[in-house]
């Protein structure tokens, strides 16, 4: 076998596992390709919703002029919160951890930069003492109220 036919044969085999995964049932090249492209899009705007659903925001207000983002995920014990800022915070960290312990949720893990502007990744669980349940919705509800009630006292 040629050089020329391994390398038709490899295009061959990777557009049938395209066609495969995007669930095509066209025959020719150019009809597997565009197929793939509208699957792409397709999972593009399932994305979208995804992060609108996932509680994703950016808010800037004219009570909050900093403008955020906060996204809060639900784990199986506990949440992953994100926070953005575009300017570095002092003392945003020590208002949204007490808002962590206000909600009951201890913090297993986080990363934290305040360097230019401020960035929060925390895992937050559950708490032994908190016996009721408490929703994504509501973690990112309470973040972005200690986050307001912050830059009021700037």
């Amino acid at each position: 076998m040629s050089s020329r036919d391994r390398k038709k044969a490899s295009v061959y085999r990777k557009l049938q596992r395209l066609r495969s995964v995007v669930n095509s049932t066209a025959v020719n090249k150019t009809s597997i390709i565009v197929d793939a492209s509208r699957y792409i899009e397709e999972l593009k705007e399932k994305v979208e919703v995804l992060n609108q659903e996932t509680g994703t925001s950016g808010i800037s207000t004219s009570q909050n002029p900093l403008p955020m983002q906060v996204a809060v995920e639900a784990l199986e014990k506990g949440f992953l919160i994100n926070v953005f800022l575009e300017k570095n915070c002092p003392g945003l960290l020590v208002s949204i951890l007490e808002t962590f312990e206000e909600l009951g949720l201890d913090v297993l893990d986080a990363r934290v930069s305040c360097q230019e502007n401020f960035q929060l990744e925390a895992i937050g669980g559950e708490n032994q003492s908190n016996a009721e349940g408490i929703d994504a919705q509501m973690v990112k509800q309470a973040v972005m109220q200690a986050i307001s009630k912050w830059s009021e006292n700037i």
